[in-house]
């Protein structure tokens, strides 16, 4: 078992909290990159092309965003192998994940690349920005490999307790990432195509460390024949990694709709509107970090049958959202003009900004708790659940701009987010509540 975090024995609260900090500050890194990121681009080539990058976040969502709820998927699966101590088929389903992440790779980067220009064009992009969008679209795009292998390597050593590695590869990653982007944009002025590149290249790093990471673990050294086809495995891993993925997708649909309201309003809301997604995904990261912690948690004690363990692993994980919340969350909504004002030039996009970071940073708590539900329910072996949830997230999102924009503007993408949040936790809630009660 070296190099694996058995969560099946010890202390609950002092296992979760070992494996929390380190993926905690994994998300830092990386979200420090992302808006570091933001902020070069914003500052260096102007709120013009900050709007072209941030303009791809949702579709960035709706591509990358499935080939992240397919790896999440397969490392439940891998996780609840390894609680069970089936070594055997632990091997088995490592394998056929990195068969299927390869046919997956090749399927969304085509689809990633196809789909740019005719979406951007549904989404309202703005002739200003749409030739930038255009130009850093398509290099992500083209580099889909490199993201999609780190979410694999990175979910595999998670399944096994190692959230240590993860947060090395992003470190030295993210100082690849921030440098290259200062060579690229301030010195040698190549545009939004210089902070396309240096993603592409910090994700190669990133995965070839994790990967690194995983030949020297003993338990799954994979051999040629665990690559053999398995029908059972291949259904299995596409049972749990579909829905997940779905659920992403679905959530991104909602989120490119309110993009395209966003836009018909002008770049400056385009501009407004990347910065609060920024600082709302920095915002969420401690509860991010608890869902996927209490998702490998559960995964293992699920797979050996420790069913109180995972009541007392959920317990922790609401403590740190709510911890969270009191920290980061009154930040958001109390300190506002500060937060626009770092990342933003114009007085026009900094006033729209600090009326929505106003309003989620108050409405946070929902989707903090959100994610630790969520992932709990996932990890239990319920990936409809999440799915229908993300659904859930879109039907109520959407008629809330609808409805809401015309008639008190910007406000109106803050209060779908409260809206879908509601929604998706209420059922993930209730589905955590009956299926715990059935495994008991």
């Amino acid at each position: 078992m070296e190099h694996t975090n058995n969560f099946m024995e010890g202390k609950v609260s002092a296992k979760l909290l070992g494996f929390f900090f380190p993926m905690l500050l994994t998300n830092i890194l990386q979200q420090i990159y992302s808006v570091t990121d933001t902020a070069i681009v914003g500052k260096g080539l102007g709120d013009y092309a900050l709007g072209a990058v941030g303009n791809l976040s949702s579709l960035s969502l709706l591509i990358i965003g499935f080939s992240t709820g397919m790896a999440n998927g397969f490392a439940v699966i891998i996780a609840q192998n390894y609680g069970a101590g089936n070594h055997s088929v632990l091997r088995k389903s490592i394998a056929i994940s990195v068969k299927l992440s390869i046919v997956l790779t090749l399927i969304l980067t085509a689809a990633g690349c196809l789909m740019l220009k005719p979406i951007l064009l549904f989404m309202q992009t703005d002739k200003v920005i749409l030739q930038d969008s255009l130009k850093y679209g398509y290099i992500i795009f083209g580099g889909l490999a490199a993201a999609i292998a780190y979410n694999l390597c990175s979910g595999i050593l998670r399944s096994l307790g190692d959230s240590k590695t993860p947060f090395i590869a992003i470190m030295f990653s993210s100082a690849v990432n921030i440098a290259l982007d200062c060579i690229l944009i301030l010195i040698l002025h190549t545009g939004v195509e210089g902070a396309a590149i240096a993603t592409i290249l910090s994700q190669v790093i990133s995965s070839f460390i994790c990967f690194c990471k995983i030949r020297q673990m003993p338990v799954i050294q994979i051999k040629a024949e665990d690559f053999k086809n398995d029908i059972a495995m291949y259904l299995l891993l596409l049972k749990n990694g579909i829905p997940m993925a779905c659920m992403n997708s679905v959530t991104a649909v909602g989120c490119m709709i309110v993009q395209s309201y966003v836009n018909d309003c002008g770049v400056a809301y385009t501009s407004a509107y990347s910065v609060c997604s920024k600082y709302l995904n920095l915002f969420m990261l401690p509860s991010l970090t608890a869902g996927f912690s209490i998702s490998a948690f559960v995964s293992q004690n699920y797979g050996a049958g420790k069913v109180e363990r995972i009541k007392k692993g959920v317990h922790v994980c609401l403590l740190i959202a709510l911890i969270s919340y009191v920290l980061l969350g009154l930040v958001m909504a109390f300190l506002p003009e500060l937060l626009a004002g770092f990342m933003l030039s114009e007085e026009e996009t900094i006033s729209l900004a600090v009326e929505y970071l106003k309003i989620c940073g108050a409405a946070l708590i929902l989707v903090n708790l959100l994610f630790v539900y969520r992932n709990s329910v996932q990890g239990m072996g319920y990936p409809l659940i999440p799915m229908l949830s993300g659904i859930t997230e879109m039907v109520l999102r959407i008629p809330a701009i609808i409805l809401l924009m015309p008639e008190i503007g910007f406000k109106a993408t803050a209060y779908a987010e409260a809206a879908a949040w509601i929604g998706a936790l209420t059922l993930n809630w209730i589905a955590y509540r009956i299926f715990y009660i059935k495994i008991k």
